[in-house]
C-alpha cells in the first residue's frame, strides 16, 4: 500500500516527508485500507493553527492537530483522505511538558489526526475509549509507548 503524502511546511519544523507517510501508512494498514489514499500534513506555527481552531471549532487558541476530511461532491469518486494540520510549536511544548520525545507525540498526533480522517472520533467516552486503543496499537506496532500512560504520569 502507498499513501501519497504532500507535505506542507509554514515552518521548518517536523519530521520528514518519508516518516510521516509510514506513520500514516501504519495507520491505514492497522485499518485494512488497501487502496491508495492521499492526504495532506501541513505543519505551521501556533497563529495558523490557532486561527484555523477558532474559524472551525470555534475554540480560541492554539491546538495541536486538526483534521479536515475531505467530502466528494456527490458523483465524484477521489482517492482523497484529506488534510492534516499541525502546530509544530505546540507538539514540541506539549512533548516537553508530558515528557515524551518530540519524535513519538508527532507519531501520535500523525496517528490520531488520520484515524481522525477516516471517521473516528471522541465525541463520548466509548468513542474515545475506541479511538484511543487503536492508537495504542498502531503506535506499539511502529515502537512507540502508550502515549496516554505518558500522559497521565505528567
Amino acid at each position: 500500500m502507498n499513501a501519497v503524502v504532500d507535505v506542507q511546511r509554514q515552518v521548518n519544523a517536523g519530521p520528514e516527508g518519508e516518516v510521516l507517510r509510514g506513520w500514516v501508512e501504519a495507520v491505514l494498514a492497522a485499518e485494512g485500507r488497501q487502496d491508495e489514499l492521499e492526504l495532506t500534513v501541513r505543519i505551521v506555527d501556533a497563529n495558523e493553527i490557532a486561527v484555523l481552531n477558532q474559524r472551525y471549532r470555534n475554540k480560541p487558541g492554539p491546538t495541536n492537530v486538526l483534521s479536515f476530511p475531505f467530502e466528494a461532491p456527490s458523483g465524484v469518486s477521489l482517492n482523497l483522505l484529506g488534510d492534516l494540520v499541525i502546530a509544530a510549536p505546540v507538539v514540541t511544548e506539549e512533548a516537553r511538558r508530558q515528557g515524551k520525545t518530540e519524535t513519538a507525540h508527532w507519531a501520535h498526533l500523525v496517528v490520531h489526526g488520520t484515524l481522525h480522517l477516516l471517521g473516528y472520533d471522541h465525541q463520548t467516552a466509548a468513542q474515545a475509549e475506541a479511538m484511543e486503543r487503536r492508537e495504542i496499537r498502531i503506535l506499539h506496532s511502529l515502537g512507540y509507548p502508550n502515549p496516554y500512560l505518558l500522559d497521565e504520569a505528567s
